[in-house]
């Protein structure tokens, strides 16, 4: 155990066979990031960066249910009303750790076996391998808690075949199992009873490179049986989701959703219309603004987001909604689209001066 013994809990971090592991261990709590997870990770994975004798870093969760559902938002939203700074500093070592992640000097292995939200994308799609199993159950789900879907999801959501990224991040839809990999989050898929002797075998490897990392992730998958034969669970609707979700606009993608008028259509302008109309705009923008900026431009970005989201009224009242209360009837405001100006998303995209976070 290393010397914060109180809090190492949450998270161990072992060095096994030629690799340094990451294990986040709040299995009760769907191992859901905490700063101080974040402050153990950050520096330990720098280390094993610059360690000769470290050839790969593996970050898995402990127990069944998930990898890892998110930050500790309810947390966060408390220490903000409070103005305390956790709320700065949470967002702030959180993005330099997803920044660190994505430029990882040594081959970062992501098991994603179970829940995947929030924090938990973070700290897995940034990495060069990311292994999905049947149970991986992946969304971000912010704009229905007042936020926007950070940790670098302005880099990756973009990047997706067609507009999937922009449907994912709008509607907080779910994929599971080997749609994650079909959708391109996750490299590989391997059954979730198999993980222990994947696991087993990288660490057993003998200085490998990249290649030996690859082939051994390739055979694992290629074994795989589960869900092979059946299609990509949104193969159907991409063209529609292509064509509804490629306007400029929150109100012009409502109105496709309308004119297309399909079962799947409906269904998802449901969705959006329970949305926070503020997060649904700043979330497209964001996304519009990602797709041609650096990871790390991403980040810088999205903090500015993030701390907007903080002063502002619907992320405090989504967490009371969902996480608190539970009436998942929350009071946006403003409670209308066209209530959101120009001007209000323009706020949220300013620059922070000296408070801007940097790299």
């Amino acid at each position: 155990m290393s010397k914060h013994t109180e809090a190492a809990g949450e998270v161990l971090l072992e060095r096994k066979g030629c690799a340094g592991v990451i294990t986040l261990n709040r299995p009760k709590l769907l191992n859901a990031l905490t700063q101080n997870m974040i402050r153990q990770i950050y520096p330990q994975l720098k280390k094993w960066e610059q360690d000769p004798d470290t050839f790969l870093i593996i970050i898995k969760g402990a127990g069944e249910k998930a990898f890892c559902a998110g930050g500790d938002i309810k947390v966060i939203s408390e220490a903000s009303k409070a103005k305390q700074r956790l709320a700065q500093d949470f967002f702030r070592e959180e993005y330099i750790l997803n920044n660190a992640i994505g430029s990882c000097q040594k081959p970062y292995v992501a098991l994603i076996d179970g829940i995947t939200m929030g924090g938990g994308v973070g700290v897995s799609v940034h990495g060069q391998f990311r292994v999905a199993t049947e149970r991986t159950l992946f969304a971000m789900p912010e704009t229905g808690i007042g936020l926007f879907p950070d940790v670098g999801g302005g880099y990756f959501l973009p990047r997706l075949q067609g507009k999937l990224g922009y449907f994912l991040a709008l509607t907080g839809f779910r994929l599971k199992g080997r749609d994650v990999y079909r959708a391109g989050i996750a490299t590989h898929f391997v059954d979730s009873g198999k993980l222990h002797m994947l696991e087993e075998d990288l660490l057993a490897l003998n200085s490998p490179s990249e290649e030996n990392i690859a082939h051994v992730l390739e055979t694992y998958h290629t074994e795989s049986k589960i869900d092979r034969d059946k299609s990509f669970i949104l193969v159907e609707h991409m063209d529609k989701i292509n064509s509804c979700f490629s306007a400029n606009t929150v109100e012009q993608i409502i109105q496709n959703l309308q004119q297309d008028g399909s079962p799947f259509a409906l269904e998802q302008l449901k969705v959006i219309n329970k949305m926070s109309p503020t997060s649904l705009k700043i979330t497209l923008r964001q996304l519009m603004e990602g797709s041609s900026k650096t990871l790390q431009e991403v980040l810088t970005m999205e903090y500015r987001l993030s701390q907007a989201c903080m002063e502002g009224h619907d992320f405090h009242e989504g967490v009371r909604a969902v996480l608190i209360d539970k009436d998942q009837s929350p009071k946006w405001k403003p409670a209308d689209l066209q209530e959101v100006t120009k001007e209000d998303v323009n706020n949220y995209f300013k620059p922070l001066g000296s408070n801007d976070l940097e790299f």
